[in-house]
């Protein structure tokens, strides 16, 4: 994984939490898991001890995903975002044409995406996150998603 991951300040923070989270209390608690599960004796048929390496497992695979995740990071510095283009860490209020609403979302990496957040958090991979950058305010633009193309516009941009 040598891509590069757009970053928030706070979606690099959140990362380096989850890290500290896996590498500490999380292996501590499959430790302790693993240790109880070896003391129920043969553990050629036991299902805690089965259940408790996957864990383990999973945990190690996560934690190198999130060490090459913070490794790989580019900071984006919300502060000299051009408020006149849609850039990642834009937040940007659209109006969607044909359906006649309005919403408004920030172009964040792909790691730091989370669509229940407030306001809607989308990736600049996503359809409509790619679609908006370099868009202006003002500006209309169809968008291809896999439901079909949207005719949205660009209502306002900020930081």
């Amino acid at each position: 994984m040598a891509d590069t991951i757009h970053l928030t300040r706070e979606g690099l923070r959140t990362l380096e939490e989850r890290l500290e989270y896996l590498k500490t209390v999380r292996r501590a608690q499959i430790t302790e898991d693993i240790a109880v599960a070896r003391s129920f004796g043969d553990l050629s048929e036991n299902a805690e001890y089965d259940a408790a390496k996957d864990a383990q497992a999973h945990n190690e695979l996560e934690i190198a995903e999130l060490e090459a995740k913070v490794k790989n990071a580019v900071i984006i510095d919300e502060s000299s975002i051009d408020s006149s283009i849609v850039s990642i860490g834009s937040l940007v209020r659209i109006r969607f044409i044909d359906m006649g609403m309005e919403d408004e979302y920030k172009i964040v990496g792909s790691a730091e995406a989370d669509i229940d957040a407030s306001p809607r958090r989308i990736s600049n991979d996503s359809p409509i996150g790619g679609g908006l950058l370099g868009a202006k305010a003002g500006e209309e633009r169809d968008i291809v998603t896999p439901g079909g193309v949207m005719r949205v516009k660009v209502i306002q941009i900020s930081r």
